[in-house]
């Protein structure tokens, strides 16, 4: 009778393996899931761009900046000194501006709530009238903070 009961006991016993099924079943799902949504990520386009050995512009005068305001105003800023100015008092000093320095760029910053028509008025008027050969709009990197 004693060797009946230890083979009962060995029977019975508890097992300590690990099932891994279920964490097979769902690295499987979670491998799918990833497979299916990797193209879905690609956001960018190829493009083929052009070769060039061109560097970088480097100025060393300091852009004007034409500053149109939400009500239409104009101001100018040439070497840090900010003026408020007309349109005529505008192309002349700009005129001045680029014939002193012809490589110089003309930047138009326009408020947000300013009409489009008269940044664009403005930037004809730089490009017609003052003969700016270099006239672009500011812009505010995005996640800068308002001033």
């Amino acid at each position: 009778m004693a060797g009946r009961s230890t083979s009962r006991r060995r029977k019975h016993r508890l097992k300590s393996e690990i099932n891994v099924v279920p964490y097979i079943d769902v690295m499987l799902v979670l491998l799918i899931i990833f497979m299916a949504t990797a193209p879905l990520l690609n956001l960018g386009v190829d493009v083929d761009l052009p070769q060039s050995s061109a560097q970088s512009i480097q100025v060393d005068v300091e852009p004007a900046i034409v500053s149109i305001d939400a009500e239409g105003a104009l101001s100018l800023t040439i070497d840090g000194t900010r003026s408020a100015t007309t349109r005529d008092e505008v192309v002349q000093r700009v005129q001045a501006f680029v014939a002193a320095h012809p490589k110089a760029p003309v930047y138009v910053a326009g408020d947000g709530k300013a009409s489009y028509q008269t940044v664009y008025d403005v930037l004809s008027l730089l490009q017609t009238q003052a003969h700016v050969p270099r006239a672009g709009l500011m812009s505010m990197p995005s996640g800068a903070p308002a001033k």
